[in-house]
């Protein structure tokens, strides 16, 4: 059984997105993952789930997994699977019923419930199938009570935040006004991520005025800020847990007529967030590789079919984005 705690490597070529691995040549002594040996004489099924499509960030996931699996398509198949948004969880497990059915012999999923998934994933573990969990973690607990033991293939999204927040804290110094826009309670990454912004919040001695979910999503998002102008006309700085929020916080501010007046923060580093932070209307972003972070999901769970086990958490790179 291999355990590993961090790895940062995977050469996986140019990705769609505009210069994508610019910024991926990460540190020497990296982790190499080769695809390893044929696994069978019929070649592998392998499908990845992933959360809404309408989020930027998993359309480029998409992509760059495309990109892989045609690069390698003489050693799988591949299918991809979207929600329509960010809480069109019935999807996902459709996604992986579907898979189950079709006898897909590796499913790499990115849970848009931390608990509520584990039932399904346990499912195609029984029935036989390697399962990658990537970008949010599974429930501990949850696994623990299914009786799986799963490895975490992706970022320390508290980390990430902190990040972000850290730059905003830097800028607006002690005292600070900040509101912070969270991402979907039942996903880990949107604990994690409150959590990270909460650690910048007391280093910096910022001010929290008030924190609420917009589901990740881009009009919440709009409308929640448009209430929280209203009601804190004296905010400084938005911690938003995702960058389709941080687009709706924009909006808001723009539409309030205080352009440039308050500093946001987001995180994933989608390409409509480029102009914002060129432009001055966001701080920083926070960048996590979904791209490549799905390609390598794909390569683990070849290696998993060929006989490997990974368990613990196998971290990805986080990398703050400024103008």
């Amino acid at each position: 059984m291999s355990k590993i705690s961090n790895t940062h490597g995977l050469d996986l070529g140019q990705f769609s997105r505009r210069q994508f691995l610019k910024t991926s040549a990460l540190a020497a002594g990296a982790l190499a993952l080769p695809l390893g040996p044929v696994l069978a004489a019929d070649k592998p099924k392998v499908g990845l789930v992933m959360k809404s499509l309408a989020n930027e960030f998993f359309k480029q996931m998409q992509a760059g997994a495309e990109d892989y699996a045609a690069k390698n398509k003489d050693k799988f198949d591949f299918a991809a699977v979207g929600m329509k948004d960010e809480r069109d969880f019935a999807a996902q497990v459709d996604a992986i019923e579907n898979f189950i059915t079709q006898n897909y012999n590796i499913i790499v999923v990115a849970p848009a419930d931390s608990k509520a998934m584990v039932t399904p994933i346990a499912k195609a573990l029984k029935a036989g199938i390697k399962v990658i969990n990537i970008d949010v973690a599974l429930d501990e607990k949850a696994k623990k009570k299914a009786g799986i033991d799963l490895a975490f293939f992706g970022p320390d999204n508290r980390a990430g935040a902190k990040l972000a927040g850290d730059a905003l804290g830097k800028v607006l110094g002690k005292g600070g006004k900040v509101v912070i826009l969270e991402g979907n309670p039942e996903a880990d990454n949107a604990k994690q991520r409150k959590l990270g912004f909460d650690d910048s919040i007391k280093e910096y001695k910022l001010k929290l005025l008030d924190s609420k979910t917009a589901h990740w999503e881009t009009e919440e998002a709009n409308t929640l800020m448009t209430n929280f102008l209203t009601q804190h006309p004296d905010i400084q700085g938005v911690m938003a847990a995702n960058d389709s929020m941080a687009l709706g916080v924009v909006k808001a501010i723009d539409a309030a007529g205080k352009s440039g007046q308050i500093k946001v923060v987001g995180f994933d580093n989608i390409p409509a967030v480029g102009p914002l932070l060129k432009g001055g209307k966001m701080l920083a972003t926070v960048e996590q590789y979904g791209a490549k972070m799905a390609a390598m999901g794909i390569d683990y769970g070849l290696r998993e079919l060929a006989g490997e086990k990974f368990s613990g958490w196998v971290k990805t790179d986080v990398k703050l984005i400024t103008a």
